[in-house]
């Protein structure tokens, strides 16, 4: 088997790629580590919770509606420490650069990602630079790793029947926006991305009630997130259609490039399964955040298997895990 770019995209086929990749017999420090192929891992360390993890980034464009590859590489690494209930506290950063890069691009980057930064209240403590010769390398690529500490830690692994499924708001902005830019299309009212570092939405949410299980749904999408959160808690999720929050220009760009929005990333949203008789508190400590406005309860968690969607015309389908991302090099 060679690999090729479906294993970097987040379905079905990168589960091919994972068996050589996670072959580690030193993959757990005492908590939650590699094994539990998680957003991050957990290290129990003098009586805290050490939510540790690393994300790299490659984006096409570089600068897109809504943010750009500095963003997101924050964003990216602070949600999945948020989504285990991670405080982010520091990351680290590396990057590889293409050699005649334009620094003023390198500086609005840097800028993009302290700001980041200081919104959800982190920082970057330490880093790596390496510069490969031009025509090795498309542009920039960049690496952070960070650490978070949880008070009670969240898996995405914990959703039981009796839960309601909220997510945080519109999904399929994030994937959308990229391949509409690319495209060129003008659809009147701009498709932004949605890239966000989604702590300071999370803390009172946390706050407010129990949380069972949580995950930002990024490469694959929500059909990704919801299946596999679904397959490893052994448990039946089944989604309304019509409470899914898809803005309606996302909708029509999505028609239009032939794209499922619930199968593209989003990079400043949360799915998380929530004990029914929490669901009304979690879900207002996610609306008074900005990020979480358009927050609903979209589904429920029975005994069963599988992701069914119960259609606006009452009837029924499976929410499939994509095999791939239909729109690559978004994160």
């Amino acid at each position: 088997m060679k690999v090729n770019m479906m294993h970097g995209a987040g379905g079905e086929v990168m589960g091919e790629l994972l068996t050589t990749l996670t072959k580690f017999k030193n993959n757990n420090a005492g908590g939650i580590g590699l094994e539990a192929l998680d957003d991050g891992a957990v290290i129990p360390l003098g009586g805290e919770n050490l939510v540790f993890t690393t994300d790299s980034h490659v984006v096409r464009p570089l600068f897109f509606p809504g943010g750009d590859i500095g963003r997101i590489s924050v964003c990216g690494t602070i949600n999945d420490l948020a989504v285990m209930g991670g405080r982010p506290v520091a990351l680290s950063c590396g990057m590889i650069i293409e050699e005649g890069f334009d620094v003023d691009d390198l500086a609005r980057i840097v800028a993009s990602m302290d700001d980041a930064l200081g919104e959800a209240g982190a920082s970057l403590v330490t880093g790596d630079t390496k510069v490969l010769e031009r025509g090795a390398l498309d542009g920039i690529a960049i690496n952070t790793a960070g650490i978070g500490i949880a008070k009670t830690v969240v898996r995405d692994n914990g959703l039981v029947p009796g839960d309601v499924i909220i997510v945080s708001g519109t999904l399929g902005d994030h994937g959308i926006a990229i391949m509409a830019h690319r495209e060129g299309f003008d659809l009147g009212e701009q498709i932004r991305s949605d890239v966000a570092p989604v702590w300071k939405m999370i803390e009172p949410a946390l706050e407010a009630g129990t949380i069972h299980a949580m995950k930002d749904p990024t490469r694959g999408g929500f059909a990704a997130s919801i299946n596999e959160m679904a397959k490893k808690s052994g448990v039946c999720v089944r989604i309304a259609e019509e409470e899914i929050p898809i803005r309606k220009n996302v909708k029509s760009a999505a028609g239009m490039l032939g794209i499922d929005p619930l199968e593209v990333a989003n990079e400043g949203k949360v799915v998380m399964g929530v004990p029914a008789q929490d669901a009304l508190a979690v879900l207002a400590a996610l609306k008074a955040h900005p990020y979480g406005r358009n927050a609903a309860v979209i589904g429920r968690v029975t005994a069963g298997s599988h992701v069914i969607m119960e259609t606006a015309v009452g009837g029924e389908r499976f929410i499939e895990p994509p095999m791939g991302d239909p729109v690559p090099r978004v994160c």
